[in-house]
């Protein structure tokens, strides 16, 4: 299938050398001959490519020749990610990956190279970050594979230690910081600390919140939508996270406090683009606005109005005490009632319960007093048992 051609040469110096082509035809038809100095190098080269032209493994050598950079850009144009995540993902290959691995022919990437790049990112940038980009390449390679323009994805070698951060645990809020935040929020704003602490909502949810989205005679609130953020401050509609709307129970004094801001503030009429800025018009009445009855811009909220409230509240101003910290109150708070991790899942639109297992498993009530008062409750019987007098035989299991 394939044969080594000897070619002679005087060189410049008069010496006469010998190079080595390997000849062969792709299953395309595609002629080759790459050159080798050593007859050795020659064979092995001629050995790996009948063998995986019999396995059906071969892949032109030609093929990896396009830039990573390249083939990133054509691979994100075919992606049907949202437009925002395809903006996040271009973001983070364009200032973490392609500097370094850009230039780059995929073929010439190996897991040395992206080993030498993991280390480069620094200890500036947090692990699960880095995790997140290191996903974005080794994807971006999984794709090249199924493309057949490189063999292996370099990304998953033993030899490359992908970063590995963790997330920190979650330490919930009291009930008494809720209410110490909320009251130093402005009157027209505190139902954003209702909504997010009675309902779980996101802060894009809740901006997307509209009053025909609440039944208040049944008692529940249907999730439809979401104000999303692009790149300068171009707003939109969108579905909640993950693509799916979701129904929350609606807990009587969420319900009160709604009605009550809803009759002294009203809903607002605001208008958006759907899903991407270049998307058609929608039109929502809206719980939440700001003082111009727009959309609520989480940019303005943040720093102006709730990091004040944190400071008032003598809360540190983080990034864990945002406005996400009423969602984990929630949360612990329906755990702690004995909730359900596949009801609290669905409540919080989360689209796979393991996920909020991982989240909140440290949030559970303890088992170690269900497991004593289980046992206590069938062994205990026992000890009424003395002087030797046996238990009952139904209080012994076994073989």
């Amino acid at each position: 299938m394939a044969s080594i051609e000897p070619r002679t040469r005087v060189n410049s110096q008069g010496k006469t050398v010998t190079r080595y082509l390997v000849r062969w035809r792709g299953p395309d038809g595609s002629e080759h001959a790459p050159g080798f100095d050593r007859l050795r190098d020659a064979k092995i080269f001629k050995a790996n490519v009948e063998a995986d032209l019999v396995r059906g493994e071969y892949i032109d050598p030609e093929a990896g020749k396009i830039t990573f950079k390249a083939y990133a850009l054509r691979w994100l144009e075919a992606q049907t990610f949202e437009p925002l995540t395809a903006e996040q993902v271009k973001d983070r290959l364009t200032l973490h990956v392609f500097p370094v691995l850009g230039h780059r022919e995929l073929r010439q990437i190996k897991p040395s190279t992206i080993q030498t790049w993991i280390r480069g990112l620094g200890p500036v940038l947090a692990e699960t970050y880095k995790g997140m980009i290191f996903t974005n390449v080794s994807t971006v390679f999984n794709a090249a594979v199924d493309d057949e323009l490189i063999k292996k994805n370099p990304c998953k070698a033993p030899s490359v230690s992908r970063p590995r951060g963790k997330y920190p645990k979650i330490i919930p809020w009291s009930c008494e910081r809720v209410h110490a935040v909320r009251s130093e929020l402005p009157e027209r704003y505190r139902i954003v600390a209702t909504l997010g602490a009675g309902l779980g909502l996101r802060q894009g949810e809740i901006f997307g919140l509209s009053p025909a989205d609440v039944d208040f005679l049944r008692g529940k609130v249907e999730v439809r939508r979401q104000v999303k953020l692009f790149r300068n401050n171009r707003q939109v509609f969108a579905l909640p996270k993950g693509g799916k709307t979701r129904t929350v129970p609606l807990p009587d004094s969420v319900r009160d406090d709604l009605a009550a801001y809803l009759a002294m503030f009203g809903a607002r009429s605001v208008t958006l683009p759907w899903r991407e800025p270049s998307g058609e018009p929608v039109t929502a009445e809206l719980v939440v606005t700001n003082r111009e009855s727009k959309a609520m811009n989480r940019n303005y909220f943040n720093p102006y109005i709730w990091h004040k409230a944190l400071a008032a509240a003598e809360v540190e101003v983080t990034r864990a005490n945002g406005c996400h910290a009423l969602r984990h109150f929630y949360a612990s708070t329906l755990l702690d009632a004995g909730e359900t991790i596949k009801a609290l899942s669905e409540y919080l639109g989360h689209a796979d319960p393991g996920f909020t297992l991982r989240t909140y498993t440290h949030l559970m009530p303890s088992s170690h007093d269900r497991t004593r008062n289980a046992i206590d409750a069938v062994l205990r019987v026992k000890d009424v048992y003395t002087d030797g007098v046996e238990a009952p035989k139904s209080l012994v299991k076994g073989p």
